[in-house]
């Protein structure tokens, strides 16, 4: 059933859409940019090319495919407008000092034609699998959540050569070009929080070191380090048995609260590690107060100095990566960012950009108000309320449209038994 038409969208995406004109040299470009955008945002629980065409009145199949795929625009220029239109307003400034978390995720993917498709380790079931993976930067300043850039993960088994293939790269290095490429915006992140898969890597966290940045990044648990003791005799212990042999009472007990309120037990320790001179801060956290009774045990490295590096401070700040999560499980979940029929790097690209730019809209009106005056009889707190809102004006101007084009109202009729429901 269609549920929207162009013609008949909020004011407000107009509005948001003409921002980014300027970045497209055809208009059909720019045509087909809302219409992507539009099929994004709206009720439709698929968000392919074939779906979003089909669900709203004046969208074609073959134009929206040949935007996605052939039409000569860059996704890059996309994005950073997208960030420039955040940055010129006060409520959804990009601030100096936020935290500037990396990760990657993946999805499911059948066949062997799309690029980047491998068997690999995906997050979202929790094993190896055919699929693809992304890897991502996004930022988090206590305010807002909001993705910064993408690059897509070439598995080595989807090149010619392997992992002899020029094109090859690993995850940390496209990291560090995510990161480079945010710098290079002038953008000022205070801290870099990653898991192990990219803190466990000694040269990224070299590279990290030699741009000046701070970090908080996750190590694995057979990872060694090398103590001082009191008498200065040094010991190099993998991090599994330093956990355990560390009495109860060095531990300092943390109350916790991010979905649930929760106590956590965490020592925080002056280490050496082989291959970064000097001395580093290292902690090591858990669900339980002794390391037989946990169940759950985890290990971080950062470069902060010990002044700062209090138990409650790993805690609270290694707990601003959640908000990636959070958003991975939006963007999947209700703008279909796994859901595309193209196969090639730049259009898979400019699929993600796209989602990127459907999910900051919704962001940048949650933020300013906008939605909330007109569409919502509560405070719109999530992302999810922001959307639903913008749902119902898009749902109410689609219905006041129908009534006045009354050959497709009937045509509803005839084809329904009804209208609304």
């Amino acid at each position: 059933m269609k549920e929207t038409t162009p013609a008949a969208m909020p004011p407000c995406f107009e509005r948001w859409c003409q921002r980014f004109d300027d970045v497209f040299t055809h208009k059909a470009q720019k045509r087909e940019f809302r219409h992507y955008l539009g099929g994004l945002l709206g009720e439709s629980e698929r968000k392919n090319l074939f779906q979003m065409a089909s669900n709203a009145v004046g969208v074609t199949y073959h134009r929206l495919h040949h935007f996605l795929t052939e039409a000569p625009w860059s996704s890059s220029e996309v994005n950073e407008r997208r960030l420039e239109v955040m940055n010129k307003c006060s409520q959804t400034r990009i601030s100096r000092g936020f935290s500037l978390i990396v990760d990657d995720s993946g999805h499911r993917k059948s066949g062997n034609f799309t690029q980047g498709v491998g068997r690999q380790y995906i997050g979202e079931i929790g094993k190896t699998d055919n699929g693809i993976v992304i890897v991502t930067t996004h930022l988090y300043d206590g305010k807002k959540s909001l993705p910064l850039d993408i690059e897509l993960y070439q598995h080595a088994d989807s090149l010619a050569e392997g992992k002899q293939d020029p094109l090859f790269e690993k995850k940390p290095e496209l990291a560090i070009r995510l990161i480079d490429k945010t710098l290079n915006l002038k953008y000022q992140p205070g801290i870099v929080i990653v898991d192990a898969g990219y803190g466990n890597n000694t040269s990224f966290l070299l590279k990290l070191e030699s741009r000046q940045l701070k970090y908080l990044a996750g190590l694995a648990k057979n990872r060694k380090v090398i103590l001082n003791d009191y008498d200065s005799i040094q010991q190099t212990i993998r991090l599994d048995d330093l956990a355990q042999a560390l009495p109860q009472e060095d531990f300092t007990e943390i109350y916790f609260n991010l979905d649930k309120p929760k106590r956590l037990w965490v020592v925080t320790k002056e280490v050496e590690i082989s291959g970064l001179t000097g001395k580093r801060n290292i902690a090591i956290v858990m669900n339980a107060a002794t390391f037989s009774e946990a169940t759950d045990i985890d290990y971080f490295i950062t470069n902060f100095s010990s002044s700062i590096v209090t138990p409650q401070w790993i805690v609270d700040t290694y707990s601003h990566r959640n908000w990636v999560e959070v958003f991975y499980r939006e963007a999947k979940g209700w703008l279909g960012l796994k859901e595309y029929q193209v196969r090639d790097k730049t259009s898979l690209l400019r699929h993600f950009i796209l989602v990127f730019c459907a999910y900051t809209f919704i962001l940048w009106h949650q933020l300013t108000g906008g939605l909330r005056r007109k569409w919502a009889s509560k405070p719109l707190n999530t992302f999810t309320e922001a959307l639903e809102a913008f749902r119902t004006a898009m749902s109410f101007r689609f219905f006041d449209w129908l009534t006045l084009n009354l050959h497709l109202f009937a045509s509803y009729k005839a084809s329904l038994g009804y209208i609304w429901a």
